[in-house]
């Protein structure tokens, strides 16, 4: 088993030392879910959602998530992020928004977990801005798709559960 970069010899949480890691192109995709009654799926759809266009406000604040990762989590470095996309796709026939979020950068470090604060907060602001009218969601499935760059190379998620291309809404 790996050793935990984010343990010190005594213990101790540690900011993992990349000052040695070359700075390399970047890419994190992540994605995750939020079900919802049929009606609240379709208010979102017509944007009759009174406190306003859920999805544009959800890719909204999932970009801010990705740009604030590193005040969220603790041990996270601080990244210059030049690319982030947030898409929703629909399943009408589930009442299904999923949410893909996609990352770039060169750094020293990865970024994974800026894409999934993506994701994750923009399901929440769904969840927030229709909680009014449905308060049956679940929000589910956030996961890492894919991961490129750096040491490690590419990660590629082969276990059925990711779309290989989000259809973007809007």
């Amino acid at each position: 088993m790996k050793k935990l970069t984010h343990i010190n010899q005594k213990g101790d949480a540690q900011l993992v030392d990349i000052t040695d890691k070359a700075m390399t192109h970047r890419k994190a995709i992540a994605e995750g879910s939020i079900q919802l009654n049929k009606e609240t799926l379709e208010l979102i759809q017509d944007n009759l959602i009174k406190k306003g266009d859920v999805l544009n406000t959800a890719r909204i604040a999932g970009i801010q998530a990705a740009k604030k990762t590193w005040e969220l989590i603790p041990l996270c470095h601080t990244i210059n992020l030049s690319k982030i996309d947030i898409n929703f796709s629909i399943d009408k026939k589930n009442n299904v928004i999923t949410c893909q979020s996609s990352c770039e950068c060169f750094a020293q470090t990865g970024l994974e977990m800026e894409a999934l604060s993506a994701v994750s907060i923009a399901l929440l602001t769904i969840y927030d801005m229709v909680k009014a009218v449905d308060r049956t969601m679940v929000i589910s499935n956030i996961h890492l798709v894919e991961k490129s760059g750096g040491r490690s190379g590419l990660y590629k998620r082969n276990d059925g559960l990711h779309k290989t291309k989000s259809k973007k809404i809007k």
